[in-house]
Formats: structure tokens, C-alpha cells, sequence
């Protein structure tokens, strides 16, 4: 069993902030919390998003993060970055998304969670950051961190720590399905093998098969997915 250090658990309700002469509802902004919370199966207690169709929801109830990966975005940003900065509930260190598979199982304090997705990166690092080019640069960079389905509800302390009670048979890594969603777009080996994961999100499944019938409809891209 792998246990991991939860560095910080950080939640923040949706506020308002302009970006590009507009105004934008975002949930981004997230602080630590000083004191244990209740993992229901939407969210922390006094956490929220914004954008209810693409964050939250039973499948994407708690967003993960390395800790690992905040040396390289303070060279990029060029500034010193606190616990939250990207957005996560959950800013964790031992635990990087080649090390961890989609339909993995955690206990979490008293919650148990599974990795469900890796983490789409969106617009609203560009909103907090000032940065346009930040989504695509999480994205090509493979430094996404995860996202946990809860299975059981329960109180969650930082101290607890996390600790892997399930490792998936498929061992389809966060990594890799980024790498197939993000950059081997045509690969249909590497599709198949990542819809094999029931475990896997109902969204992410749906762009995949998708993208197959994409492929199949232009039979000369199959080359490209050849392994």
C-alpha cells in the first residue's frame, strides 16, 4: 500500500472576476482549510464550482495535485505559488501522474475515492494568471494532476494522509491517458486500451469513442494509430 502526504486541503466558493472587459463566475481561486472537513459525494464541505458542467459532479468531486510540479510553474510564472494554486482540493506530494491509474482506489481519512480522469486544464488558469497560453501549456507539459469519484463519504483531515487500498489491473496511467487524449490523438490501440477501464469518466469515454468514429470514418488515419 502506497501512502501519500496531503500537503493542504483547499477549497473556495465561485466569485466573480473580470477578464477581458467581461466579467467571469469562477471557482479557481481555493485556500487551504485549517481544520478537518466532510467529503460528500459532490465536494468538500464549503467548496464550489462555477462551471457545474465542465468541474464538480460526481465524477470530478476532487480535483488532485502534485506538489512536485510547483518548482517548474514558479520558473514559468515567475512567482512563488501557495497551496491551491491551481485550483486543486487536494495538494498532495508522492504521487504523480505516472504513478497513479485510472479506477485506482484511496482511502482518504474516512472517504474512500478513485480516480476517475486525469484533469482537463481550462480557462480559468488564464483568468487567475494572466497567462493565455497556461491550459495548453498544463496540457503539453503532462502536469495535470487528477480527479477522484468519491465512493464513500466521510471527514477528511490533512494529517491523514492518503493511501492506496486498490491498484487497477489495467494499470492505465493518468500519464498515458493524457498522452493518447492530448497528443497521439490517432492512436486506436492506446483508445481501446483506455476504454477497457469501466472505471473510467463518463466524459473522457464519451470524447474517445467519439474520436473512433472520427477515425473510422477516415480509414487513412489508421496508419498514424498503428503501434
Amino acid at each position: 500500500m502506497k501512502h501519500v502526504e496531503i500537503l493542504s486541503i483547499n477549497i473556495g466558493k465561485p466569485r466573480k472576476v473580470p477578464f477581458k472587459d467581461k466579467e467571469v463566475s469562477t471557482g479557481i481561486f481555493k485556500f487551504p482549510a485549517s481544520e478537518s472537513l466532510f467529503l460528500s459525494r459532490f465536494n468538500f464541505e464549503g467548496d464550489g464550482q462555477a462551471d457545474l458542467v465542465h468541474h464538480g459532479g460526481k465524477e470530478k468531486a476532487v480535483c488532485v495535485y502534485p506538489y512536485e510540479h510547483y518548482p517548474y510553474w514558479e520558473k514559468e510564472l515567475q512567482r512563488t505559488l501557495e497551496y491551491g494554486a491551481f485550483g486543486e482540493n487536494l495538494t498532495i506530494r508522492g504521487l504523480l501522474e505516472t504513478d497513479v491509474c485510472i479506477g485506482d482506489v484511496f482511502q482518504l481519512g474516512e472517504a474512500v475515492v478513485q480516480v476517475s480522469q486525469p484533469r482537463q486544464p481550462c480557462y480559468k488558469l488564464s483568468v487567475k494568471y494572466g497567462a493565455p497560453d497556461m491550459p495548453l501549456k498544463v496540457q503539453e507539459t503532462g502536469r495535470t494532476g487528477f480527479y477522484f469519484r468519491v465512493l464513500k463519504e466521510g471527514v477528511v483531515s490533512g494529517s491523514g494522509g492518503l493511501t492506496r487500498i486498490f491498484s487497477h489491473p489495467k494499470a492505465i496511467t493518468v500519464s498515458y491517458a493524457n498522452r493518447i487524449m492530448h497528443h497521439e490523438k490517432d492512436h486506436i490501440a492506446g483508445i481501446h486500451k483506455i476504454l477497457e477501464v469501466e472505471e473510467l469518466s463518463v466524459n473522457w469515454r464519451a470524447t474517445f469513442l467519439k474520436r473512433l468514429e472520427g477515425i473510422e470514418a477516415n480509414p487513412r488515419e489508421r496508419l498514424s494509430g498503428s503501434e
